[in-house]
């Protein structure tokens, strides 16, 4: 609700105020409200569960990383465009890499009495390809070169690491 919901109704919310020309966003003064209403409910849920133990840590580093990339990527956005998708797709590539360090190469997955176990190998292999796929299909649509999509994914990694980084 907070991550999804909340942003996508203040989003919503701009475009039919008429803030927004459209939910595209292609001008980055366009972004300057929907990253801030963003970041404020990703910091909200990070205030609300870094106190909470029944969370595993790693979730508090993934929340945490992805409200200091979603700032840094607002920063960022005010001086030149930055891809905000491969923002994201660098962030979960480097959480996983971060989950491969703490779960002995397995990820399990409970189906109701079944237990199905995978590679995070796998896993990561499999999200580098998506994000190197969100990569490749935010130049064919042009709407990013690639300096700005290596910006992205820079910011989104760097922001799993410096959380980690404060965490632990």
């Amino acid at each position: 609700m907070i991550t999804v919901v909340l942003p996508l109704i203040s989003i919503l919310m701009m475009r039919f105020l008429g803030l927004l020309a459209s939910l595209e966003m292609h001008d980055k003064m366009e972004r300057v409200g929907p990253l801030i209403a963003t970041g404020i409910f990703y910091l909200w849920l990070y205030v609300n569960i870094r106190s909470n133990s029944y969370l595993p840590t790693l979730y508090h580093v993934f929340v945490l990383g992805s409200t200091i990339s979603l700032f840094v990527a607002f920063f960022i956005n005010n001086f030149t465009k930055i891809s905000l998708h491969t923002v994201g797709a660098g962030g979960l590539v480097f959480a996983f890499i971060l989950l491969h360090q703490y779960s002995y190469g397995q990820f399990e997955i409970y189906a109701g009495s079944s237990v199905f176990s995978i590679s995070t190998i796998f896993i990561i292999a499999l999200i580098v390809f998506i994000a190197g796929l969100i990569g490749a299909s935010r130049m064919y649509l042009k709407a990013h070169n690639k300096e700005q999509l290596y910006l992205g994914y820079l910011v989104g990694i760097l922001g799993q690491l410096f959380a980690y980084n404060i965490i632990y």
